[in-house]
């Protein structure tokens, strides 16, 4: 998938700053809502602006999505309260600054939602095994539920697989868990389960769940195209994103070998990359004010 992303490289000002917990909130709000709209906004814009954003230019891109400004404000409260955003005041202005604990999530969602990522044919997997002591509970319980948002499917409890190009994103989250220790990679060419591999994909991942979350996608905008006016491209680039985001997170883009013959991933995602090259460059001229 070709990467048509409207943000720059990090200033190096975001980049330096107190240390602070990891933030991670990257699918804790339903697409669609003012929550995951802002979410989305921030995502996608805010490095690019510096880091900072003042309470009323934040007030006004949610504005040109239809979202009203106590939905808005509720929504920042929220975000804010979950460590995405700081408050900051500069030159008399309230605002926001991205917390720069919040940039590996951020960098992690880019290379996710925008970079070309295709498992071929034959390729490699990446396999995770881990037996965490009961003392880590909690870490443990996090661990299974991160491993499924990034697109790893479970083979069992303590043993989950993806593709071999998830690896970076699975040791992230072993290092940010302090679960290493417990853990054992592998990268192969050849799992060998039970029966075909075919069959054993469509028992470790939830191939219909993740079916229909490409049928709705290409229901709400195989239509959809380019537009001439800014405000409007901004709004719909941004509602295409905010429903977009969360299917490369879920979906791991299997091999097509393993996959259904009808599978609509293919299209989804051709699709996606249109909006994203028709939508993206007006959308950031509005952010910008140009």
């Amino acid at each position: 998938m070709s990467s048509h992303r409207p943000i720059r490289d990090d200033p190096p000002a975001i980049r330096s700053g107190v240390d602070r917990p990891v933030v991670h909130d990257d699918l804790d709000s339903r697409p669609g809502s003012a929550t995951s709209v802002l979410r989305t906004i921030i995502g996608c814009y805010l490095r690019g602006l510096g880091g900072w954003i003042s309470t009323a230019e934040l007030i006004r891109l949610m504005d040109a999505v239809g979202i009203s400004s106590s939905h808005a404000r509720t929504a920042v409260s929220r975000v804010k309260s979950k460590g995405l955003l700081l408050p900051e005041t500069v030159d008399g202005q309230p605002g926001y600054r991205l917390n720069p604990a919040s940039l590996p999530m951020l960098e992690r969602g880019d290379r996710m939602i925008f970079g070309s990522r295709q498992q071929q044919d034959g390729g490699s997997w990446c396999l995770v095994s881990f037996t965490v002591p009961e003392s880590q509970r909690a870490a443990r319980h996090q661990l299974r539920k991160r491993l499924a948002w990034v697109g790893c499917g479970k083979v069992s409890t303590g043993l989950w697989i993806g593709p071999a190009f998830l690896t970076d994103e699975i040791e992230e989250i072993l290092a940010e868990l302090g679960l290493r220790p417990c853990t054992t990679v592998f990268i192969t060419d050849t799992p060998q389960p039970h029966g075909s591999l075919k069959e054993a994909v469509a028992r470790w991942w939830d191939l219909d769940a993740i079916a229909t979350l490409h049928h709705r996608f290409l229901r709400a905008f195989g239509s959809w195209g380019p537009v001439d006016d800014p405000v409007r491209a901004f709004a719909n680039f941004v509602t295409v994103l905010d429903r977009w985001r969360v299917i490369p997170y879920l979906d791991p883009y299997l091999q097509p070998a393993v996959l259904p013959a009808d599978w609509p991933g293919f299209e989804s995602a051709a699709l996606f990359e249109r909006l994203n090259w028709e939508l993206a460059a007006d959308a950031e001229r509005f952010v910008g004010g140009s």
